[in-house]
């Protein structure tokens, strides 16, 4: 082996000596420690850097970290709802500028054309510099503040507003007409002078004027004139009555007052019947008024009689049993009559007319006790359902007022001002210590007895005026005709809340006061309408059951017989009283 070596180690040296000159040409000899020739063999992070400037083309945004405060609030804001903390208050902006955005685009706005400052201005200024200045071409500087600038500039025609001195167009048009004025009848102030255009052509000796004796005859004439409209409207009409049946009496001395025996139900009992029906056919016609018939009662606790008002200006009392015969006519008023309502026992009834009088007459000889009247018309009249009371009673006014007046004396003893409009009813309710009453004002009232300030006011944007209203058998609810169409109940005890389950709708009678009522067992509710229909709903469900066509004109009461089980009365400005059954 180390012959091997040695030999490979000579041949080497020979072969060096013998070629050099070729290695030497042909080959170039590296040096080991040449920086060129190793510089790939250093690593990266020796290689010589060059300094550049950096640009960071990210904006600065906030970190997470720092910005979470709280609520962020709106820097464009001008009020804060809420009490922020400091570090909310100052809290940079979230998210990048906008680079491209322009000193206009960041100016704040808010309308489409830019930012409008808010400013307060009359609403007669505004329109007096805006007429000014699309009539004579100026108008007062908006943007100028007159209370901190002296002098006042003008924008527009500058050197038009000097010349008028800055006079708006009203203070011109003033101008103007003063000296119009002046021109024709004198002073402005003097307009009472004033005798028109024609003035400089009269001439007393031309004038006509009545000789003396017909100006005596028109004196006279002028005067009956004068005390007949005064009469008229002072003087209350005569009074009379007719009895249309052969005797007053029967052979017992008993007169149509007493209530008969002999109708196949008890008419003194106090009872309701169990269970009431719906009416099915017209089995009567009480006909005798020759103008529309406003309103009918029937006779306290036994309902034998009615009693009808109408605008023929007669009030009228018929039978209910037997032959139902027309007993009576009262005759007392020179207009219609509006309302009537008897006593407790019946021998006396109230009528309200359009006259402005009311009246009390006796039911059983149709004499006129007394009458009352406050110079304003009545709407409706209620005597105090109380034993005790009967002696009072309440009048509804056209002067929004509620009067009380006392039979025995014929005096005001309390007046009721608080409506807003004429009243329309009165209702007696809770054992009849309150009374309850609704007006054009479209209110309800209660009242204390004899307390004139209503303790109870029931009024809402959405309600109607409810000019009819019944209390129910039991007490404990009133039904309102209201004037959208429908039937509203009310509680009558504590709180008079609406009870919004049970409305009765279906019927048409907006502008009629068409009165309402209820069976006697409180099964079902009864009511007229603008069309001459009787409608019938269910108490329970409220669903109406049942329209019959009852008048040819409006249907403005129905009654529902106290004591019969489907006996319903209706009465139309037809001048018909129906009997259903």
């Amino acid at each position: 082996m180390s012959a091997i070596v040695d030999s490979l180690v000579s041949y080497g040296s020979d072969s060096d000596s013998d070629n050099e000159s070729t290695f030497n040409t042909d080959v170039k000899m590296v040096d080991p420690i040449d920086p060129d020739a190793t510089a790939h063999l250093k690593p990266l992070n020796s290689v010589p850097t060059m300094t550049v400037a950096v640009l960071n083309s990210a904006p600065e945004v906030a970190v997470k970290e720092a910005v979470e405060t709280g609520t962020h609030l709106d820097p464009s804001l001008k009020e804060v709802t809420f009490n922020p903390t400091f570090e909310t208050l100052f809290a940079p902006e979230l998210g990048p500028i906008n680079p491209f955005k322009s000193q206009q685009m960041a100016a704040p706005r808010n309308m489409l054309s830019g930012y409008a400052e808010p400013a307060h201005l009359n609403d007669f200024m505004f329109e007096q510099q805006r007429r000014t200045f699309h009539t004579y071409g100026y108008a007062l500087d908006p943007s100028v503040d007159t209370h901190q600038v002296s002098s006042i500039s003008y924008i527009g025609a500058v050197d038009e507003a000097e010349k008028n001195k800055g006079l708006t167009v009203f203070e011109t048009g003033q101008k103007k007409t003063e000296k119009r004025k002046k021109i024709k009848g004198g002073d402005a102030g003097d307009m009472d002078n004033f005798l028109g255009p024609w003035a400089k052509y009269l001439d007393e000796k031309d004038s006509a004027k009545p000789s003396e004796e017909e100006q005596k005859e028109l004196d006279e004439i002028t005067a009956k004139r004068q005390k007949k409209g005064k009469n008229e409207e002072e003087a209350p009409a005569e009074e009379k009555t007719v009895l249309h049946v052969k005797d007053m009496y029967d052979y017992q001395g008993r007169s149509y007052l007493h209530v008969p025996q002999d109708v196949g139900i008890n008419l003194r009992s106090a009872d309701a019947p169990d269970k009431c029906y719906l009416p099915k056919k017209q089995i009567h016609v009480w006909s005798g008024h020759t103008k529309g018939v406003s309103a009918i009662r029937l006779f306290p606790s036994s309902g034998h009689l009615l009693l009808s008002s109408s605008m023929d200006c007669k009030i009228k009392l018929w039978e209910v049993y037997g032959e139902r015969r027309c007993v009576r006519t009262f005759i007392g008023h020179s207009k219609a009559v509006r309302d009537i309502c008897y006593n407790n026992s019946g021998t006396k009834f109230l009528s309200a007319a359009y006259d402005r009088y009311l009246k009390l007459w006796d039911t059983e000889t149709g004499q006129c006790i007394s009458r009352f009247t406050n110079r304003k018309v009545p709407y409706c009249v209620k005597f105090n359902p109380d034993e005790e009371k009967q002696s009072l009673f309440v009048a509804g006014m056209s002067d929004k007022k509620i009067v009380q007046w006392d039979i025995r004396t014929g005096e005001v003893v309390q007046e009721y001002d608080r409506h807003l409009g004429a009243v329309n009813t009165i209702t007696f309710v809770d054992e009849n210590r309150r009374f309850v009453s609704t007006s054009d004002d479209k209110s309800l009232r209660v009242w204390e007895w004899d307390i004139p300030v209503d303790f109870k006011y029931i009024a809402e944007p959405s309600m109607h005026s409810m000019p009819a209203v019944t209390l129910s058998p039991n007490g404990k609810w009133l039904a309102c005709q209201s004037m959208d169409n429908q039937i509203l109940i009310f509680g009558a005890q504590n709180r008079f809340r609406l009870n919004k389950k049970k409305v009765f709708k279906g019927h048409m009678v907006a502008g009629y006061a068409c009165q309402v009522d209820f069976s006697p067992d409180m099964s079902y509710v009864v009511s007229g309408d603008a069309d001459g229909k009787l409608n019938i709903w269910d108490w329970k469900t409220t669903k109406l059951y049942q329209r019959i066509k009852a008048h040819d004109k409006v249907c403005i009461s129905a009654l529902w017989h106290p004591h019969e089980t489907s006996k319903v009365i209706t009465c139309g400005w037809d001048g018909q009283i129906k009997l259903w059954d």
